[in-house]
């Protein structure tokens, strides 16, 4: 994983994150993507080959078809950007 920031004297911030993926993105870690995601007040996005998509819809998540052993970035920008970077990017480290 590869990580950077970028906050300013407000309490907006801006944090991204790449994960090389386990496992196929498919329903079951999509869907713990989009509970997840949904629990931030930042608006995070999910980035993989050229495409960004909400990460709060199972489906949006499904359709962006990464595949094991890819890269997808996790980006976040809000008062809790950090902490829904870092929850997402767990959940993809470890998607089965």
């Amino acid at each position: 994983m590869s990580t950077s920031s970028d906050s300013t004297a407000t309490t907006t911030a801006s944090h991204e994150i790449a994960v090389v993926l386990p496992a196929n993105l498919h329903a079951r870690p999509a869907g713990q993507l989009a509970r997840a995601a949904a629990g931030f007040t930042s608006t995070v996005q999910l980035e993989y080959d050229g495409r960004t998509v909400n990460p709060t819809g199972v489906l949006s998540v499904m359709g962006l078809g990464a595949t094991a052993q890819s890269t997808v970035t996790v980006r976040a920008e809000g008062p809790d950007a950090e902490q829904a970077v870092a929850a997402l990017a767990d959940i993809l480290a470890t998607a089965e």
